[in-house]
């Protein structure tokens, strides 16, 4: 359990960072803080004290305790020659990330700016904490993979204090749609419409659909399903659709293993969320003796290294990864050198890669 007085310090901070305490304005008394808190004194000068050490707060005597922005100095104040850019990801070792953050420091390099990384886990208050790190960091610049980006998100408010001190950020892989923000992110629509075309071209007419519902990627990889079923003028059936989110990932083997068990007479392709679900299925498939391709036909998406590496050559879809990386800290950086009309927005195209987890039905 935290001591009393750093509870106050973290509230606070968060206070600070997020706007809700402006720069000059001044904080409530000892009085009103011990009675918000339920402490004593003591603890509540121990938590100001501290504060003002690190540069959040200054008192003035005979006029009380004020929300200062030094802490911003207190950390730039020994590198202010050399800029440092903000990375903060949902992931860092996994998946396609890896590729991303390598895109990133390789641009940022090339103008001798620093990186600063942190991840959320897709946890939308580790990214507050986050945020309020870069913040409390002074960083010049930042890039975002959103967190939970289909869903409304509480940290707006450190966004627009990003905005309001015209700290220039960018989002990747998707975006909040509450906030009017540049952006690179695949075509999600594209590369889902592409992969429910390509099975349908095989023959397919019975194509399941894995979707991840609280990543804005989900929604529209859902849209470019239903696109490519309409246009071929199949009958979309709500049953073939198997929906998870972060929570229940952590279950997603077992509750696939009964979505799989129920539909295997059923369905004979599925269109995977991503890669890492695809090969989830494939692994299904195997402990219940199904073949691919020869029962079922997967389709993954991204193109990610656990794809090229894996026992079986996955149907995929491009991302670009290196490239949206290197994209966005170019971005970042023609911003503060003080480029104009640089794009808000950009879609890459992604394209099929074949595999052989795909099968053209006989007619």
């Amino acid at each position: 359990m935290k001591p009393k007085y750093q509870v106050i310090i973290d509230d606070m901070k968060s206070k600070i960072l997020s706007g809700e305490y402006r720069v000059l304005e001044k904080i409530p008394t000892e009085s009103a803080l011990q009675l918000q808190y339920n402490v004593s004194r003591h603890t509540v000068r121990k938590a100001i004290l501290e504060l003002s050490n690190e540069g959040f707060l200054r008192s003035e005597k005979g006029s009380g305790t004020y929300v200062s922005n030094l802490y911003q100095s207190k950390f730039s104040g020994n590198n202010s020659n050399k800029k440092t850019i903000g990375v903060i990801t949902t992931y860092i070792s996994d998946y396609i990330f890896p590729s991303i953050i390598r895109g990133i420091e390789r641009r940022l390099n090339e103008d001798n700016y620093s990186l600063l990384l942190a991840s959320t886990n897709n946890d939308v208050e580790q990214e507050k904490k986050a945020l309020e790190m870069m913040l409390s960091y002074g960083v010049d610049g930042l890039i975002v993979e959103p967190t939970k980006s289909n869903l409304y998100n509480p940290n707006i408010a450190y966004y627009l204090l990003f905005m309001e001190q015209d700290i220039p950020f960018i989002m990747i892989n998707a975006y909040y749609e509450e906030l009017d923000v540049p952006f690179l992110r695949l075509d999600d629509v594209k590369s889902s419409y592409l992969a429910t075309k390509e099975l349908i071209s095989k023959g397919h007419r019975q194509i399941g659909l894995i979707s991840k519902e609280d990543d804005l990627q989900g929604k529209y990889r859902m849209k470019g399903y239903i696109k490519a079923v309409g246009e071929a003028k199949l009958r979309f059936q709500p049953e073939n659709v198997f929906s998870y989110n972060t929570e229940t990932k952590a279950n997603l083997s077992n509750a696939l293993k009964d979505f799989i068990t129920e539909n295997k007479d059923l369905l004979t392709a599925i269109v995977c969320y991503n890669d890492e679900v695809g090969l989830v299925v494939a692994n299904i498939c195997k402990q219940l003796g199904i073949s691919i391709p020869e029962e079922l036909s997967i389709i993954g998406q991204d193109n990610s290294y656990i794809a090229q590496n894996a026992n079986i050559k996955l149907t995929t879809l491009t991302h670009p990864q290196e490239q949206m990386g290197n994209d966005a800290a170019d971005w970042v950086i023609k911003k503060l050198q003080g480029k104009r009309d640089l794009p808000n927005e950009h879609y890459y195209q992604p394209k099929l890669i074949k595999g052989e987890t795909v099968k053209e039905l006989e007619e």
